[in-house]
């Protein structure tokens, strides 16, 4: 054997002694430890760090595993309340129009709050700066939270700046309306509104105008017609809407449908841009952002500050949140469904003051009101049950 092979075999030997060492030394010390119990064998995720389902976490669904995941983590929940808003904006079946029940039922109960807690007189435009800002507030707030861009994708932003100016001038025209027609009049031009928006989703949208739906919108704006009276025969001459007539009164009335013009393509605008951004809280946060400035200059422009009381004060911020949520789930319900349907929906906000200023003696009951109410629950029932079905489109 030469010199070589007894290197390479000197060096075999040593290498198969520290292995050997090596293998000694584990099995020495596996030897030695206690064996590892099941107690110290914990989950990554134990059963109080599952990720908490909110409002929040609630995407705008698009695929079909999504839905699956949501119904599993609903039923997770313990709160019948919150089982009931996560699954109403989780985008069920009927997941707009509830969303639409939800912000008409929200302004309904800011009506109670506002005629029976008002104490003071808070000047308009003080009000809607007031709203305008916790509107911004907790819009911004929101998007932070949930992690959308505070100012929307790229290719909405059109579409969210178009939305704030259509809401800003339907807010500054209805206020001034309000200053200068009578009460009864300027509600029923504001509920011309729904009427406005399905016929310019007609052109905006392209959605097809059917025959249910525009026999269930009529419904509805007669029944406000019975409410409220009609405005031909309703002249106050009273303080209220400012005694204005004649020329005056006329060119108040061209504002007021104005309004009611600008809100409908403004729901429009909600819809589209709440449809390309799955997200609706952006036209929320558009609106409130344009408008608070807008109704700042207002405010000092044309009326004297009132420094509102504590109770004012605390009345405001209260209706100011609920506003805030109402203008979310309307801009929900748009997205998710049709705007002729959602808006005959909005209409559930008259029907129900009134029954609430009937049952508490402020309104005088009359035959009338009742039909008028009975109208405009039938037509919002039936678009709720019918509604998903098809229907004979008008021509």
């Amino acid at each position: 054997m030469d010199s070589t092979g007894i290197d390479g075999g000197g060096e075999g030997v040593s290498l198969i002694e520290r292995e050997r060492s090596h293998v000694v030394e584990l099995a020495a010390s596996t030897e030695g430890s206690d064996p590892v119990s099941e107690d110290q064998i914990t989950p990554l995720l134990t059963q109080s760090d599952k990720p908490k389902l909110s409002i929040f976490t609630v995407s705008y669904p698009k695929r079909k595993n999504n839905k699956d995941q949501i119904a599993r983590l609903i039923e997770a929940e313990t709160s019948p309340f919150t089982q009931f808003i996560i699954w109403t904006w989780g985008g069920s079946r009927y997941s707009g129009m509830l969303s639409m029940v939800l912000s008409s039922s929200i302004y309904f109960i800011m009506e109670v709050l506002q005629d029976v807690g008002s104490a003071q007189a808070i000047p308009l435009f003080e009000i809607a700066f007031t709203r305008c800002v916790m509107i911004s507030i907790l819009s911004y707030m929101w998007l932070r939270r949930s992690g959308e861009p505070i100012f929307g994708p790229p290719n909405v932003r059109n579409l969210l700046v178009s939305r704030a100016l259509t809401g800003c001038i339907s807010l500054l025209t209805f206020i001034y309306s309000v200053q200068r027609l009578p009460m009864s009049q300027t509600m029923i031009l504001s509920f011309t509104t729904p009427v406005m928006a399905s016929i310019a989703a007609r052109f905006i949208l392209h959605e097809n105008l059917k025959l249910a739906e525009l026999a269930g919108i009529g419904f509805s704006f007669f029944g406000v017609l019975f409410i409220l009276g009609s405005p031909i025969s309703i002249q106050e001459v009273s303080g209220e809407g400012g005694g204005v007539h004649g020329a005056g009164h006329v060119f108040a009335v061209l504002i007021g449908s104005l309004s009611s013009l600008a809100g409908g393509i403004s729901y429009c605008l909600i819809r589209s841009a709440a449809k390309v951004s799955d997200q609706p809280m952006g036209t929320v946060f558009a609106f409130g952002l344009l408008s608070s400035p807008v109704a700042a200059i207002c405010m000092i422009a044309t009326q004297e500050f009132v420094l509102p009381s504590f109770y004012s004060f605390i009345l405001m911020i209260v209706l100011s949140i609920l506003a805030f949520f109402a203008e979310l789930f309307l801009a929900r319900g748009l997205q998710l469904e049709k705007t002729s349907k959602v808006a005959n929906i909005q209409y559930l906000e008259v029907a129900l003051f009134e029954l609430w200023g009937m049952g508490s003696s402020r309104v005088i009951v009359s035959f009338g009101k009742f039909v008028g109410c009975f109208l405009v629950f039938v037509s919002a029932f039936c678009t709720i049950y019918f509604g998903p079905e098809k229907e004979i489109e008008m021509e």
